[in-house]
């Protein structure tokens, strides 16, 4: 159950984070001062701390969703198998996370 409610509340984080994606396309296609606000406000730390908390909405979401395609063909419905495939999905959500981030907000960052 709790799975399910996090799926749908994810759901709803990547539907917000479309905004801002859509607010930085259109600044893009528009003039220097508004391309450069939105590059303002998306690289501050507040900024980043929004596209990290969607990145990790984004791997949950994306593993759960194949749960959900594996439930639709009939498999892992019983009530051991749906508990080990949270516990799988949410790890892999944690580990592709991790190497989101790193890679959007750590890698190649120099020292």
């Amino acid at each position: 159950m709790a799975t399910s409610i996090a799926h749908r509340a994810s759901g709803i984080v990547l539907s917000v984070g479309l905004l801002l994606l859509a607010w930085w396309l259109m600044a893009a296609a528009g003039d220097e001062a508004g391309y450069a606000l939105a590059v303002a406000v998306i690289g501050s730390g507040f900024g980043k701390l929004l596209l990290a908390g969607w990145l990790i909405a984004f791997c949950y979401h994306l593993c759960n969703g194949l749960r959900h395609l594996n439930w639709d063909l009939g498999r892992g419905l019983e009530k051991a198998e749906a508990r080990r495939s949270a516990a799988v999905v949410i790890a892999v959500s944690v580990v592709l996370a991790l190497a989101f981030v790193y890679a959007a907000f750590f890698a190649g960052v120099p020292r």
